[in-house]
């Protein structure tokens, strides 16, 4: 069943993914009485499924795990390779701390909802809402239910990170962009004494306006911040709608044996931003970026890789594809272009 709307301003919209008739039934009923939700569809298959999230572009997924043909983790796996979404796993499979649960996780789901045993009817759904509402919330949604998943451009945040080898591939990147570019933040290992003339440095070979992070600064259209080197990571907070991003210094330890450290600043990107958000990751030794790189993506942000051909240390961007966090493995000169293109048309991805 299809309703023929595919973007809510005010309220969530959900599609819903169960074989059983009935199940969809009364998780319809559960979510209708919600003022927050809107139920946009229904699919009995992952097929069927597949088709409407194309079509409708929903902004939160619930999925049965038991279902012919491809079964519910089966199909989360795929969603989260080729077109990642909030999932709501929905299953009396999906008891708190079993394996089924872990695995749902593992594999990206943003919450696992357990049917209520000993209830009956809608009853057996009862709390699905909320878990609906907290799946968009931690995704890009804001708790007054006001859709930023199909965005505005100007709330397109794009964060970098690169190591060796970053110095000369950031100034490419960066030759691409427009004088209006996305908000774009920066991570790149250097230490705090040349931080200054890097920033001033690009600034003198980029359109946009080039300077460091200083502590509660905002992140706007037309402006590229770098984390400076030094005592302090570099987070982003989402802060409103006019400037909706804010910068920060966070004193703590080095991560990844780095402060600032890529990890950081993305895992901070994918709690503010969601899918509002395109993640890079160039050029550089070991694997810092990796693992805040995949909780990106797993929060429906686009994210892109250097290839190995175009990168003096094939280190940061192996460990990001290795684990999965790449969307798109790239060359360096097609890594600017894909960003403004990725950052224009947020709401045309498809399946490949």
């Amino acid at each position: 069943m299809v309703e023929e709307h595919s973007i809510y301003n005010n309220i969530i919209s959900v599609l819903v993914v169960d074989d059983s008739l009935t199940s969809r039934a009364l998780i319809m009923l559960a979510l209708k009485r919600d003022p927050r939700i809107k139920v946009v569809g229904t699919a009995g298959t992952p097929l069927e499924a597949k088709d409407l999230i194309l079509k409708l572009q929903p902004d939160v997924l619930t999925l049965d795990v038991e279902m012919p043909g491809m079964n519910g983790l089966q199909f989360l796996e795929k969603i989260m390779r080729l077109r990642p979404m909030p999932v709501v796993m929905v299953s009396s499979l999906m008891a708190p701390r079993s394996a089924m649960t872990d695995m749902a996780c593992r594999l990206g789901a943003v919450e696992c909802f357990s049917k209520s045993s000993g209830m009956q009817g809608e009853a057996v759904f009862a709390g699905l809402a909320d878990a609906v509402v907290r799946a968009a919330v931690q995704t890009g949604k804001s708790h007054s239910g006001k859709s930023q998943g199909h965005s505005v451009v100007s709330d397109t945040i794009v964060a970098i990170g690169a190591s060796t080898g970053g110095v000369e591939a950031l100034g490419e990147v960066l030759g691409s962009f427009p004088e209006d570019c996305p908000p774009t933040i920066i991570v790149q290992h250097m230490p705090q004494q040349f931080s200054n003339n890097f920033a001033r440095r690009l600034n003198a070979i980029s359109r946009p306006d080039v300077s460091l992070v200083t502590d509660g600064c905002k992140l706007t259209r037309g402006k590229v911040l770098i984390a400076p080197g030094g005592e302090a990571h570099t987070e982003v907070s989402r802060t409103g709608r006019v400037s909706p991003y804010s910068c920060h210094l966070v004193p703590g330890p080095p991560l990844n044996g780095h402060r600032p450290s890529v990890d950081a600043l993305f895992l901070s990107v994918a709690q503010a931003a969601g899918r509002l958000a395109i993640g890079v990751i160039l050029t550089g030794m070991e694997a810092d970026g990796a693992r805040g790189l995949l909780v990106m993506r797993r929060a429906g942000a686009r994210t892109i890789g250097q290839d190995r051909e175009t990168s003096v240390i094939y280190g940061m961007p192996k460990a990001a594809f290795e684990c999965g966090a790449v969307e798109m493995q790239l060359p360096l000169p097609e890594i600017g272009p894909s960003i403004l293109r990725l950052s224009k048309y947020r709401t045309q991805e498809s399946y490949q």
